[in-house]
């Protein structure tokens, strides 16, 4: 899976069986937890989501993969999935980029933070497709292979919604 590239068909069809599993989880979750849930979602792309895509694509080689992703889902928001997981918007990824740069792994090409969970650990993307998670929360220590590709990171987060 790793050498394949995201195709936008398979996240379209991530996004349908997600966002339906996300919804039984929201409605369940004050009678499993006792309170209600925070606002947990993942956001269509819009006209506005794309023109900050195209902007990232022009500050940064961004991956290929990050490109196919954001043309199709602007941002995710899971505070209630495990300790949180959020898929930052283009737009703070350009920011973020500006102030911190791009990080650097051993034996991969500089590195795009685009996610974040609970913790203030931090997801990477590489121009290898590879994801990348920070062993603390810092864009200066070590990062360690959280999914191999982009597609095996985002069909993670389904898996833990259902």
């Amino acid at each position: 899976m790793a050498d394949e590239r995201l195709r936008a068909e398979w996240v379209r069809c991530w996004y349908e069986q997600t966002d339906a599993a996300l919804t039984e989880m929201v409605q369940s979750f004050p009678a499993r937890h006792g309170f209600p849930p925070d606002r947990n979602e993942i956001a269509r792309a819009t006209d506005e989501s794309h023109r900050a895509t195209d902007e990232l694509v022009e500050l940064t080689p961004i991956p290929s993969d990050l490109t196919t992703m954001y043309w199709e889902i602007a941002e995710i928001s899971l505070p209630d999935v495990d300790s949180g997981y959020f898929v930052h918007p283009a737009s703070m990824v350009a920011s973020h980029f500006r102030e911190y740069g791009a990080v650097h792994i051993d034996s991969e090409e500089p590195a795009l933070v685009f996610a974040s969970d609970g913790g203030g650990h931090l997801f990477a993307v590489a121009g290898s497709g590879r994801v990348w998670r920070s062993t603390t929360a810092s864009w200066f220590d070590q990062f360690d292979l959280a999914a191999a590709s982009l597609q095996e990171f985002l069909a993670g987060l389904g898996r833990r919604i259902r």
